[in-house]
């Protein structure tokens, strides 16, 4: 596999060669620091564009295209990544090795004739199509709260960390929704075009030169942009103590959530540290958490540990009858402290690094895996496969301990189940 960056003024291209696959994938990624009333324009936006274009009004004539580009596949979706707001437009097409000569750039025209060419006339988007996509956002975020997990990691998050990125609900809201027009959304829609910061992703058994020469001479973008800040989002205030929320649903099961924040971690530990402390912690059915609180004391259904590494968080989640949740609150306190204290075992050190590397195996046999693993290191310098087996290896019990004496207490949220 061979991998180029050509950094140009107006975005970055990053082609990775390999004969591995029939098929070319192009990921076009439009990213900008986020603002919470920005969210719903970007939502908005994806589902507007995927949808038609001038020279392809309606669903008929893109399927029609599509096949007659040997089905080429495409979509669109949104990413918040801890301080930016990422929107993703996606090409899958055969490469013309296998079909025709032509077919790449005929394949990437009709693609970015969805970013180009939107439905637009006098400077606002179709009105039929605009309401319909309104629409559907709107029951997103009027459904959002339904789920009662959702529900109340968005409750703990708003309560720790409230008016941040990471609290913020990733469809967007109504208040903002409601201000939306085909007008100001068209406006919104330059404004990514000239302002977003662009990175272009390839990869298949390409000809660089001519998969450069293609995007140059087909990407209507030439706007001066630079990076502002990082990705990553860290904390500045800890607490010593848990601050306690409760609300009650109609609902027969429990949610507890313990949320944790961290001070500032060095790269090794976000990316490899971490894992292996929330792992031996909360990660699987052979975990200090799993064991001790649902296997010898029956008081949970389901509990596991997570670490935000983009936003120095922990949360720890499950679901309990609500009268067992002082129990179960103790319970998890004593088995953070015993992880501080250093009470676990290589044993569990060396299954957490075991069940990883295993987690590694077969990333580089599927094109989106692969480019996952290069939009991470290009956005929040992860490492490549090869790097992250050796530098897991590396990771000793006092690099444990050492990060989870940088965990401190700061909110619990329990939804209660009001069902009897």
């Amino acid at each position: 596999m061979n991998y180029e960056k050509i950094n140009t003024i107006a975005y970055n291209l990053h082609l990775i060669k390999t004969s591995k696959f029939k098929t070319i994938k192009i990921k076009i990624n439009f990213k900008r620091i986020i603002k919470k009333e920005e969210i719903v324009y970007r939502n908005m936006l994806i589902n507007l564009l995927i949808e038609s274009t001038k020279k392809y009004p309606n669903a008929r004539l893109i399927e029609i295209e599509s096949q007659n580009l040997y089905n080429v596949g495409f979509g669109s979706g949104t990413t918040k990544s801890g301080n930016y707001h990422i929107i993703s437009f996606d090409l899958s097409f055969l490469n013309e090795k296998y079909t025709e000569i032509g077919m790449n750039e005929k394949s990437l025209q009709f693609f970015l004739d969805f970013i180009f060419n939107p439905n637009v006339i006098d400077k606002k988007f179709n009105e039929k199509s605009f309401n319909i996509s309104k629409n559907i956002l709107r029951d997103d975020i009027l459904s959002f709260d339904d789920s009662p997990s959702r529900y109340s990691n968005s409750k703990l998050l708003e309560a720790m960390v409230p008016d941040t990125p990471t609290a913020y609900n990733s469809f967007g809201y109504l208040e903002d929704l409601e201000q939306v027009t085909p007008k100001n959304l068209y406006d919104y829609y330059e404004s990514v075009l000239s302002k977003d910061l662009v990175d272009i992703f390839v990869i298949g058994d390409i000809d660089k030169i001519e998969i450069k020469k293609l995007i140059k001479n087909n990407f209507n973008i030439n706007t001066l942009k630079k990076e502002k800040q990082t990705h990553f989002i860290e904390n500045k205030k800890f607490k010593s103590k848990f601050h306690k929320i409760k609300e009650s649903k109609e609902l027969e099961q429990s949610t507890l959530l313990l949320g944790y924040k961290i001070e500032p971690m060095t790269r090794i530990e976000k990316l490899y540290v971490s894992y292996i402390y929330s792992y031996i912690l909360g990660g699987s059915s052979d975990s200090k958490l799993f064991k001790n609180v649902r296997e010898k004391n029956s008081l949970c259904y389901s509990i596991s540990s997570s670490i935000y590494g983009v936003s120095d968080l922990m949360v720890i989640n499950c679901g309990i009858n609500a009268k067992d949740s002082n129990k179960v609150i103790k319970l998890i306190k004593d088995q953070v402290k015993k992880m501080q204290k250093g009470d676990f075992k290589e044993e569990e050190i060396e299954k957490a690094k075991t069940t990883y590397l295993a987690s590694l195996k077969g990333l580089d046999d599927y094109p989106n895996s692969i480019l996952n693993i290069y939009i991470s290191k290009e956005y929040l310098d992860y490492d490549l496969t090869e790097e992250r087996k050796k530098q897991i290896e590396k990771i000793t019990k006092e690099d444990i301990v050492s990060l989870s004496k940088k965990i401190h207490p700061d909110t619990i949220f329990l939804l209660e189940g009001s069902k009897k």
